[in-house]
């Protein structure tokens, strides 16, 4: 089934693979769910089935004018998971897709998820204000979108630098990588790049913590340029009980490449248990 129609009518490309316990992979912006086929394959190889799909908006997905906000992104994902009769399955969120791990479990009761995992998560929240000091400003969300909207290409290609962790003498990532993220990421609409930005920097999960009640992994490395581990990675290991945090030790936003095998590693044998 490489594609299910949401409840709003948009088309979403979706990726099964293997049998076993199910595990459900939400990517990042602006990428796609192939910046999980790393996990994807050991998950698989490790005994487990494997859902991924495209955001809204990106990859492969239909790119309608609305409906970008996490309170619909949540329900694209229990769309999914109904369309693919998924009942117990692991929800792990990379990046943006954190957002949509603690909104899930807020609004739809956490229906049918046993496990869940933040990595380099935005929850709970990563705006500055006076309630959240380690936030990233708004001057530079404003910022982001401003150059999105000059030169999208151009923007990407520092942008991933950052991501990965990119400078003048360590380089994490190859060329190649920094290639296809940037060919990727031009996948996307560009209303759907920019709404993405407003809902992952300005949405405040804060409330949504105490909904999320299964045993949970949050993964963040100490370098994250791109969101701050001490407003969202750490804040929310101390808010969700029980939590376990993993921290990479100056490893920057992009843990799926810069860091594979020791977060499959992690991913796998926290998911065997």
């Amino acid at each position: 089934m490489p594609r299910i129609q949401t409840r709003d009518g948009v088309e979403l490309y979706v990726k099964d693979q293997g049998q076993g316990p199910a595990v459900v992979l939400l990517h990042g912006w602006p990428l796609s769910a192939d910046s999980f086929d790393d996990h994807a394959l050991a998950l698989v190889e490790a005994g487990h089935r494997v859902v991924s799909y495209d955001r809204r908006g990106f990859g492969r997905s239909g790119q309608p004018w609305d409906g970008y906000d996490y309170d619909n992104l949540a329900d694209d994902l229990a769309d999914v998971v109904r369309a693919m009769g998924l009942d117990g399955f692991a929800l792990v969120g990379f990046s943006m897709g954190g957002g949509e791990v603690a909104r899930y479990m807020s609004r739809h009761g956490g229906k049918g998820v046993t496990h869940a995992v933040l990595i380099s998560s935005v929850v709970p929240y990563v705006l500055r204000d006076d309630t959240n000091p380690d936030g990233v400003p708004e001057a530079t969300i404003e910022d982001m979108k401003a150059k999105i909207r000059e030169d999208r290409p151009h923007f990407y290609t520092s942008f991933f630098q950052q991501f990965y962790g990119v400078g003048y003498v360590t380089s994490p990532v190859s060329e190649e990588v920094l290639e296809w993220s940037r060919t990727v990421a031009m996948q996307g609409g560009l209303r759907a790049t920019l709404a993405c930005i407003d809902a992952f920097a300005r949405t405040d999960f804060r409330p949504d913590l105490p909904a999320i009640n299964v045993p949970t992994l949050i993964i963040h490395g100490t370098s994250d340029n791109t969101v701050p581990i001490d407003a969202t990675g750490r804040a929310a290991a101390a808010a969700i009980p029980g939590a376990t945090l993993i921290e990479y030790s100056g490893s920057p936003h992009g843990l799926l490449a810069t860091d594979k095998q020791r977060s499959i590693d992690d991913l796998v044998g926290f998911l065997r248990g």
